[in-house]
């Protein structure tokens, strides 16, 4: 039995795959092993799937793409952060929120706050 490897970056494990692929080893063998070393959170069979045949169309890239949009800046940290205050000010208001954490958008912190912290107002 080898040893696991828990969190795998996902470029190391389409490396695997690269890898594989190019020694002929069929898409399911790639699967079992990579099931085998990463265990089940390792990759599915439908991404395996889909990495194998983009390879295979001549894709040499492992990394990821380069998304467009604004980046998510709400973490667990600043979630406890958000809480906190609430807790030392229960008169504590979204707008006042908006001041105290300007990095996070009106709606966003409305959500967390309502659906993440399960604050409602009385």
């Amino acid at each position: 039995m080898f040893k696991t490897i828990a969190d795998p970056a996902d470029c190391e494990v389409r490396s695997v795959i690269r890898f594989s692929n190019a020694n002929k080893v069929k898409q399911a063998e790639i699967h079992r092993q990579l099931v085998e070393i990463y265990g089940e959170n390792g990759m599915t069979d439908g991404m395996v799937r889909k990495w194998v045949r983009q390879f295979n169309n001549g894709s040499t890239n492992v990394h990821d793409e380069a998304r467009s949009g604004r980046p998510l800046l709400v973490n667990d940290g600043l979630v406890a952060e958000v809480n906190e205050e609430i807790r030392e000010n229960r008169r504590f208001t979204i707008r006042m929120a908006c001041d105290e954490f300007p990095q996070i958008s009106k709606s966003v912190l409305h959500e967390n706050v309502t659906d993440l912290l399960n604050y409602r107002k009385l």
